[in-house]
């Protein structure tokens, strides 16, 4: 399906079997550049939504870019089309998500239309853009992307939510990096160590951002908002220091879902759900200089 508007073509690509997404073509666009844009954790569709959470954070993240001549693709996590259909695949691995990056960048670099790829991973999508724009992508951009492996952000997080559970968090993750089931923790941490995630948690965390983000031989930006209730500015500065070269941003006000908040956790957390307002203009003045400049 193609449309148009003032400032776009708007264009439904399926990459794969796993990847169906959303190409936005600038009117005024010279075809120099493309940003892929990767989804954070959980279902998230395109435009960054969840079933209960609807702020459109990437697609406005898309829109923006396209109003300042840059093109980008945006695509559903796999998972998202299995709700759909109904058919949710439980032994899905972070590898996959990997995977569906990595067949994404393969398929615009084939198509040989833009003369340079840019991965921007939000959140979770950090890393696994992290990964997959080695020796594929011309630039790369993490987006209130995690500093540290999984096990450890679950480990911080729990201390600072839920302090009685530290024993218990650190007993379990080191029973699912062995390859262990586990089957006794607390029912309160249910949701986030139920049996039938533990395969894909261990597979999640082998992963160790810092040593990844070593590897890239490509000009990086690191973004994050000093509002963000998910992934704190140290974070940032943990992936700024382990690749010194890289450009770092830490936008005033800016919360995990990309807009301005000057209100209290609670006007932030409810942001969340927020269709109307406004993505940050300082976000997208630091990737649009990024990209043109490198």
């Amino acid at each position: 399906m193609i449309s148009q508007t003032e400032s776009f073509i708007e264009k439904e690509l399926t990459i794969t079997k796993y990847v169906e997404g959303t190409l936005l073509l600038p009117n005024k666009n010279d075809h120099n550049s493309l940003a892929i844009i990767i989804g954070g954790s959980g279902p998230t569709d395109r435009n960054g939504n969840q079933n209960f959470l609807k702020n459109n954070s990437l697609k406005k993240l898309a829109e923006a870019l396209s109003s300042k001549g840059i093109a980008s693709f945006r695509y559903d996590k796999r998972v998202v089309k299995q709700i759909k259909l109904g058919i949710i695949d439980e032994n899905i691995l972070f590898d996959d998500f990997v995977e569906d990056a990595i067949s994404t960048i393969t398929y615009f670099r084939n198509k040989n239309i833009f003369k340079k790829i840019y991965v921007i991973g939000h959140s979770q999508g950090s890393l696994v853009g992290m990964i997959a724009a080695k020796n594929r992508a011309n630039g790369f951009i993490s987006l209130a992307g995690a500093g540290e492996s999984i096990d450890n952000v679950i480990i911080e997080q729990i201390n600072k939510t839920a302090p009685q559970f530290n024993g218990d968090t650190k007993r379990i993750l080191q029973a699912i990096k062995k390859g262990k089931k586990v089957k006794d923790y607390p029912p309160a941490l249910k949701s986030v160590f139920r049996e039938d995630i533990q395969e894909f948690m261990k597979n999640w965390m082998s992963y160790e951002p810092t040593k990844i983000i070593k590897e890239l031989e490509i000009p990086i930006l690191i973004i994050n908002g000093d509002k963000d209730l998910q992934t704190t500015v140290s974070e940032a500065i943990k992936l700024k220091e382990a690749r010194p070269n890289s450009q770092i941003a830490i936008i005033k006000n800016m919360n995990h879902v990309l807009v301005p908040i000057t209100g209290n956790d609670l006007d932030n957390s409810k942001s969340y759900n927020e269709l109307n307002r406004k993505i940050s203009e300082e976000l997208i003045e630091n990737i649009v200089k990024f990209i043109n400049t490198n």
